[in-house]
């Protein structure tokens, strides 16, 4: 079973043919997706958009990069959609939340403040919830790590996940899976390839970030050259045999391997996946 961990089907680039690409992934054979809010005003999107796809599921929280236009009333708001879902098993995560100090635009000191205000808000609102988040990590692990330390652990995934081989283990011992995508399967990608390698297994889950972080088959041109290409979660499929090749495993063995973490770390998922199968 594929499962893409991390998938912004609601995104506009989809809304020509959604329903196509839902088709796509399910023909690839992915039968789990997880749809992360961005903002409050997709919270009800993700949520009505998970519960018309077999075996979709969301989260619900603040990005980093939409902070600048959020305000405190929203992180309010975030807290009464928790607590309004908290009898759906298709609410598995808060997220997508962290820092990102890599855009200049959002870097400025007072909105990396602003930025690890939100972060920790929401991390408060992860415990009181008993939910595990979606993290955003670019540039930030540091940042990210210093705040999970002060809480008891949370879990999740750790998205895109593109740190050191110590950041890593140290995201593992709070909980967490790392997300393997696009980027892994570029060959000068050599840190992220060697941590896809050399990681455990048990730490690792298939993700897209659709339609993001296309994979190398998709985001070069004859020329080499990289090239804007919409990103899909059919895509998972052919992202899972990279990680196989990478760990010398048979793609299969990795595809159940890598399941069963998104499960461990999401566990609200097993049951949606469930639903999926008996459909």
């Amino acid at each position: 079973m594929l499962i893409d961990t991390h998938c912004h089907l609601d995104a506009s680039e989809f809304d020509a043919d959604r329903p196509a690409v839902i088709e796509r992934a399910r023909r690839a054979g992915v039968r789990g997706l997880v749809i992360p809010a961005v903002m409050r005003a997709n919270f009800a999107v993700v949520r009505d958009l998970a519960h018309a796809t077999p075996g979709a599921c969301y989260a619900l929280g603040i990005h980093p990069l939409y902070v600048g236009r959020s305000d405190d009333a929203d992180l309010d708001a975030l807290d009464a959609a928790l607590t309004a879902a908290k009898g759906d098993s298709r609410l598995v995560a808060i997220g997508e939340i962290g820092l990102d100090f890599f855009v200049p635009d959002a870097s400025t000191p007072e909105l990396r403040a602003r930025q690890e205000w939100f972060y920790a808000r929401q991390l408060d609102l992860a415990q009181r919830h008993g939910l595990p988040v979606l993290l955003h990590v670019r540039r930030s692990q540091d940042a990210l790590l210093k705040h999970l330390r002060r809480r008891p652990p949370i879990g999740g995934i750790a998205h895109a996940f593109n740190g050191s081989f110590q950041q890593a283990e140290q995201f593992i011992a709070q909980g967490f899976a790392l997300g393997m995508g696009g980027a892994m399967t570029f060959e000068r990608a050599l840190q992220i390839r060697r941590l896809a390698a050399e990681l455990p297994a048990e730490a690792l889950v298939l993700e897209t970030d659709a339609p993001d972080i296309p994979p190398a088959w998709l985001g070069r041109g004859p020329d080499g050259r990289p090239r804007p290409v919409r990103n899909e979660p059919a895509e998972t499929a052919g992202i899972a045999r990279v990680l196989a090749g990478l760990r010398g495993l048979d793609t299969a063995a990795l595809t159940a391997r890598c399941a069963a973490n998104a499960r461990r770390v999401l566990p609200r998922l097993a049951r949606v996946l469930g639903e999926a199968d008996g459909a």
